[in-house]
Parts: C-alpha cells; sequence; structure tokens
C-alpha cells in the first residue's frame, strides 16, 4: 500500500476526500514545507529589490553587504 491512494465519493460520484500512505504523507509534507521556505526567500528578495528601487528613486545611500554583515554580528 505504499503508493496507493483511495478516493472517497459523495453520493454524486464527487471526490470528497483521499487517503494516501502515512509514507506518502510524510513526503508531502516535507515537500509542502521545502516550497514554504522557498516561496518565503523569493519574497524576502522581492521585498529587497524593491526597497532598493525605492531607495534609488530617492536618492538614499544603500548598505554595503559588508556593513549589513558586520551590523548582525553585533
Amino acid at each position: 500500500m505504499a503508493n496507493e491512494i483511495q478516493y472517497y465519493t459523495d453520493s454524486q460520484g464527487n471526490k470528497v476526500s483521499v487517503i494516501v500512505s502515512f509514507e506518502e504523507w510524510q513526503k508531502l509534507n516535507e515537500r509542502i514545507a521545502a516550497l514554504e521556505n522557498k516561496l518565503k526567500v523569493f519574497k524576502s528578495v522581492r521585498e529587497g529589490i524593491q526597497e532598493v528601487k525605492q531607495a534609488r528613486k530617492s536618492n538614499q545611500k544603500l548598505q554595503t553587504l559588508s556593513e549589513f554583515i558586520n551590523e548582525n554580528r553585533s
């Protein structure tokens, strides 16, 4: 039953729920967690790019990578 998937349907034949093996459930949850982390990174990068664009429009001085790293060491 490792990859067996069972579907439950309502009286009209519409799928309403699914049963998967526990092993498959764990794999799905691990994949979801990995994708959520990836999404967080992409959102952070997008926010960073927007911040840089705003700073450039308003002629703000941007922090260097060295400054950022040293700031977070404190």
